[in-house]
């Protein structure tokens, strides 16, 4: 009786260790498919952290002069130009931060929103969050970013709050991120210049 007392007892020892290291390993994988919470700290002049290439996209293409330069040094990305909208149309500057290598899309699911550590001098600046879901590049865009001038700020945007500006509203699918887009835009000629020290989700 004892023996066989003994037997049940290290079966279920066993059961309890299994399910205990399959458990774990499960947790495991899913922080391992989690996202990196951090996009970008600008430590790299070329390249984000995630090793996708600096870009700057202007609005000339749609009929608008809008330019701009792109620093990156000591830690910070520093971005200052002047929008010149066209007859009839905004204007913008888009700095998109890819968030792979070759642009493929990314699940968000576990994070709430954008944290952006930013000191905007001049102008209006969102961020945007663009989705391989939405083909007409109106993607889902925070307000413009709100706080004290000329001093770096902490600043938390929900992706819940995001909006499209002139397509139907529709609920942003977290599963298919491709980048976060600072995007710079006004309706009139304007000067406009911010700097960034750290980009990430919360």
């Amino acid at each position: 009786m004892n023996s066989h007392s003994s037997f049940l007892g290290d079966r279920r020892r066993v059961r309890c260790a299994l399910l205990l290291l399959s458990l774990s390993l499960a947790l495991l994988g899913a922080r391992a498919a989690t996202f990196p919470a951090l996009i970008d700290d600008f430590s790299d002049a070329q390249h984000t952290h995630g090793g996708a290439p600096r870009l700057l996209v202007d609005d000339k293409a749609m009929g608008s002069q809008s330019h701009a330069t792109q620093t990156c040094s000591n830690g910070v990305l520093a971005i200052q130009g002047e929008l010149v909208p066209g007859r009839g149309l905004p204007a913008f500057i888009s700095v998109p931060l890819l968030l792979s290598t070759d642009g493929q899309p990314q699940d968000l699911s576990a994070y709430e929103g954008v944290r952006i550590r930013v000191k905007i001098t001049k102008g209006i600046l969102s961020v945007q969050v663009a989705s391989s879901d939405v083909q007409n590049f109106d993607f889902h865009t925070s307000g413009p970013v709100t706080g004290k001038r000329g001093e770096f700020q902490e600043v938390r945007l929900p992706f819940k709050a995001m909006k499209r500006g002139w397509s139907e509203q529709t609920t942003l699918n977290l599963k298919t991120i491709t980048s976060v887009n600072l995007v710079a835009f006004g309706l009139a000629k304007d000067a406009f210049a911010y700097e960034v020290d750290e980009i990430g989700f919360y």
